[in-house]
């Protein structure tokens, strides 16, 4: 590679223009550009370029066993950091494989920047082997989609990209890299400035709007969503709650935006069943949300007769929907707007929700002494939540277990219970611990996966293994898809081809060098997660679990009545 030309010096910024450099080198630049950490992905040989252009960058690239695994390590990476995590495939089945987790990361509005490479534009126009519309196939589950037509759009399609990916609302972008054009030569080409625009002040007519909504509502309740976390506007969360004396319930993707143990804190929001929390709307007459996100918990199943007065508090405008009509919104800066509307009143409600606290308090500690084997789902979340510390990290995966995670798993700061509730996707749990420990290696960090789930990407163990990362998983075995079998049984009574088999889960830990437990007792549980956490490697534990509580549960839940 030559040495850059000159350098262009501004007030605010010097970018080199390099006098001669090559579509695959000047893409590395721009990744560096962005401040790319890591890459997650799989070399392939339309990729080649690509790779070598790495070797000469301060840029890690972290490989992995399956394209999937790579697009969720960049899914949570993103979501942790709130910077965009970068995959990588080859073209064909390498780049169709990444699909999912970019699916995911779309949806759970999780920051991702996708790159596949693609045969030579010579070959394009024509049936040609492995080649696929890659920009078209990825159109509909990313925010933006593109190929690379020529080196000298590189530093624009980059940046797009990644402006697009972060900014609120965020998701994903995927390029398309042809293997020619990475090998073509760019003359006189300079990285773009990242630029990323703030979210504007809310007017103050509606602020004003949002106190008078405020003053005048009996019985307010909160629901806080994902955007709070995005917006890191947790703490002004907290204290507008609190300058109130409203109570607040988090969707699943919320958790920790408001600590468990906050005594206005009412727990999580997203079960399609009439739970305890939904005592607190039932009886609202002004439902005020934040940050929330309309795909993680539709409205007609809390607003169901569309009588309930909503504030929108908000980055982005509210989506258009029947049970969603607002009283008034106040769209702009998180921070900005709960203070500004904090200022504009003294007013204090009486907090008419402490029996309910007391209630679903009451409610997380029911089985904390339980000793059933088979052990029930809530008495594993009452041990596990034992064994961490406030800001560690549990990354839950998507079955049956994550219902009871979000309902249970009492979390308390922001970022330490990560829950996929937009695409919901299977196989999240491993990659995605592995992406938590990377970016937190400070901290314990551990998947709850069902037996499924953890099947689905478990080759990702020897990527986390070979990284020297150190992380637990705690498998909930019942050799069945669990949340299937939970939705046969509520709507036609029986079930229907749910079953599997498993392999033995420790000798599966020990084939690949890590440490495996079977939890053969329920008092083994505890001391058996601290035993893990000690041992500083990747550890599988295996825990029967008694799903039987998923009847259970829905049946009381049906006969719930509310008692304030």
């Amino acid at each position: 590679m030559n040495k850059p030309l000159f350098t262009n010096e501004s007030k605010d910024d010097a970018r080199e223009i390099y006098a001669e450099i090559d579509g695959a080198a000047l893409f590395i630049k721009c990744l560096e550009n962005e401040g790319v950490d890591y890459i997650f992905g799989i070399p392939g040989e339309e990729n080649i370029a690509f790779m070598d252009a790495l070797l000469d960058s301060d840029i890690e690239f972290i490989l992995t066993r399956h394209e999937q695994g790579a697009a969720f390590m960049a899914d949570v990476y993103g979501r942790l950091t709130g910077r965009a995590g970068v995959c990588l495939a080859t073209l064909g089945p390498g780049a169709t494989n990444l699909i999912t987790g970019v699916a995911d990361a779309n949806m759970d509005l999780a920051p991702v920047v996708a790159i596949a490479g693609q045969g030579a534009t010579t070959r394009l126009h024509k049936e040609s082997h492995q080649v696929l519309d890659l920009a078209n196939l990825f159109e509909p589950i990313s925010k933006y989609a593109t190929q690379v037509r020529a080196p000298e759009v590189i530093p624009e399609i980059v940046r797009k990209a990644f402006k697009d990916a972060q900014m609120e609302r965020p998701g994903a972008s995927f390029i398309e890299l042809p293997e020619n054009i990475a090998s073509l030569s760019a003359l006189k080409q300079q990285v773009l400035v990242p630029q990323s625009p703030l979210a504007p002040v809310p007017p103050q007519e509606k602020i004003d709007q949002a106190v008078s909504l405020i003053e005048g509502a009996k019985f307010p309740i909160i629901m806080a969503g994902n955007g709070v976390i995005r917006s890191g506007a947790s703490e002004a969360l907290v204290a507008f709650a609190e300058h109130f004396n409203i109570p607040v319930a988090t969707t699943f993707m919320a958790k920790g935006s408001m600590p468990f143990s906050h005594p206005l804190s009412l727990g999580t929001v997203g079960l399609q069943a009439h739970d305890y929390v939904a005592c607190g709307f039932d009886r609202a007459d002004l439902v005020i949300t934040i940050g929330y996100d309309m795909i993680e918990y539709h409205p007609h199943l809390w607003n169901g007769d569309k009588t309930a007065t909503i504030l929108h508090i908000n980055a982005n405008a509210a989506e258009v929907d029947a049970h969603y009509q607002l009283q008034t919104g106040v769209v702009g800066d998180l921070n900005a707007a709960l203070s500004g509307i904090s200022k504009g009143s003294d007013f204090r409600h009486d907090n008419h929700s402490g029996s309910l606290r007391n209630t679903i308090e009451a409610l997380m500690a029911e089985h904390a002494s339980d000793d059933d084997f088979p052990i029930k789902p809530q008495k594993i979340l009452w041990d596990l939540r034992q064994a961490l510390d406030g800001e560690d990290i549990v990354i839950s995966d998507v079955g049956a277990h994550k219902m009871w995670v979000a309902r249970m798993y009492q979390a308390e700061a922001p970022n330490t219970c990560i829950i996929s509730n937009g695409f919901a996707s299977m196989g999240i749990g491993v990659p995605g611990a592995i992406a938590a420990k990377m970016v937190h290696p400070e901290r314990k960090v551990v998947t709850v996966t069902g037996d499924a789930g953890f099947l689905m990407n478990s080759q990702e163990i020897e990527t986390a293994l070979r990284l020297n990362l150190a992380l637990v998983i705690l498998i909930w075995n019942d050799s069945e898809y669990g949340l299937i079998k939970w939705h046969q049984l509520r709507h036609f009574g029986r079930e229907s081809n749910i079953r599997f088999n498993n392999p033995d889960l420790v000798k599966y830990a020990e084939s690949f060098g890590a440490k495996g437990y079977r939890v053969e007792s329920t008092d083994q549980l505890l001391p058996t997660l601290e035993k893990a956490f000690a041992d500083n490697t990747v550890v599988i534990i295996d825990c029967p679990v008694d799903y039987s509580e998923n009847m259970k549960l829905t049946e009381h839940l049906g006969e719930l009545v509310c008692a304030i």
